[in-house]
């Protein structure tokens, strides 16, 4: 690289908090409702400080997916999710914080989710424009939007997965430190558990890595790559055992069908997981577009669904054929079927929400593709394609969280 090349990389690089900073602003404004936050999360953060794994009062009725048990309330959100938000509640002890701070947080996310997009493009030598479309494209071009700047529990659970999951990634394929990496995959799963099923693929990145193969078993766990990775994702399925157990007397019981007459709703009478869920789930995935109207705003979302494709029209890229890395590329592939597969299995598509709320998980893997088969270049195709993306979720966004079109 010339020293023009380097200079016209360092002034580019040097918009990055700038852009960032935009993002997170963009995020604290987008929800414009004023409404009581779901912020279960941080209800059990307080409790955990104050020596307790449950709520002693009954909390309040919008947050109807507490589960009362033997005089107590407990969440259904996983331990990480619980203690992702242990910082906020120690701000919140001492006086600095009066409430949730979920648009703030949701901000944060985005902003973090598009800086190692960006860090992660930089594997490659691409132009500006392309670093920066790329970083732009997750939180400003997708159903991401409108969903995390709802800013309750569920959304934000689902930005930290997609914040970690991409930090695993730039640690295992541009820093190298599989500590941090190890970290931010526990951050990923424990905030949405389903990721837990990745970790073969991520055990997979750090072996190809290796100059002297592990062949057995013995010479896996005593890998100190390996055991880098895994120590806090190790402990934190550990601590999550024993939190499941300790609420409900099992494991394996994440208390989902504990919920308050949930397996009485049509969605879940064949279970929180279902086969038969399938074909309902790949309907509001894929195929499902909205309602068209005669009077303004003339299109109105679902509230309960559709297709990223349609949200997102950059996603037809993902389908380029040329690919740089093409292990990586097939990787992340097979990692977006295992989470589509599972997320599909869900008996509900998600509730409220714009366009596939959990197809968010999947976000990291598809950015990958892009930037695996992405030319250095923008075309003017692609440009058009990124401008309607944005396009479409600003105006779902507004419908969302600031119209009275779909008021929660």
């Amino acid at each position: 690289m010339s020293e023009f090349e380097t200079n016209q990389k360092d002034r580019a690089k040097s918009l990055l908090p700038l852009v960032l900073a935009g993002i997170f602003g963009i995020y604290y404004v987008s929800n414009g409702q004023p409404q009581a936050f779901y912020d279960y999360t941080l209800r059990i953060a307080e409790a955990f400080l104050e020596g307790r794994l449950g709520l002693i009062e009954e909390p309040p009725s919008h947050l109807n997916e507490m589960i009362p048990l033997d005089g107590k309330w407990y969440s259904v959100f996983p331990l990480g999710s619980v203690l992702t938000m242990l910082p906020v509640a120690l701000l919140k002890k001492f006086g600095l914080l009066q409430n949730f701070p979920g648009f703030a947080i949701a901000g944060w996310l985005a902003a973090l989710t598009a800086y190692w997009v960006y860090r992660l493009s930089e594997r490659y030598e691409f132009t500006a424009a392309r670093r920066y479309l790329l970083a732009l494209l997750p939180v400003l071009g997708t159903w991401m939007w409108a969903n995390l700047a709802f800013a309750g529990a569920w959304q934000i659970a689902l930005g930290v997965a997609v914040a970690a999951q991409l930090g695993a990634l730039y640690f295992l394929l541009v820093k190298k430190n599989y500590f941090l990496a190890g970290t931010c995959f526990a951050f990923a799963f424990g905030n949405r558990t389903e990721i837990l099923l990745l970790a073969p693929l991520f055990f997979y990145l750090i072996w190809r890595e290796l100059p002297a193969k592990p062949h057995n078993l013995r010479s896996v766990i005593s890998n100190p790559q390996f055991l880098a990775f895994a120590a806090v994702p190790f402990l934190l399925g550990l601590a999550t055992l024993g939190y499941n157990y300790a609420r409900f007397g099992s494991l394996a019981d994440f208390g989902y069908a504990r919920i308050p007459h949930v397996l009485e709703e049509e969605e879940y009478r064949n279970g929180i997981f279902s086969l038969t869920a399938i074909p309902r789930n790949f309907k509001e995935m894929l195929l499902t577009t909205g309602f068209w109207l005669n009077h303004p705003p003339y299109f109105l979302p679902t509230g309960g669904g559709g297709s990223i494709f349609l949200y997102c029209p950059f996603l037809i890229f993902l389908f380029r054929p040329a690919a740089r890395n093409k292990h990586l590329s097939w990787l992340s592939v097979i990692a977006i079927v295992i989470l589509t597969l599972i997320l599909w299995c869900h008996g509900n598509p998600g509730g409220w929400q714009l366009s596939y709320r959990y197809a968010m998980v999947l976000l990291p893997w598809m950015m990958v593709i892009l930037i695996e088969n992405s030319p250095p270049r923008v075309s003017l195709i692609e440009w058009l394609c990124f401008i309607v993306s944005v396009t479409i979720n600003g105006w779902g966004t507004y419908l969302f969280l600031r119209s009275e079109y779909m008021r929660y």
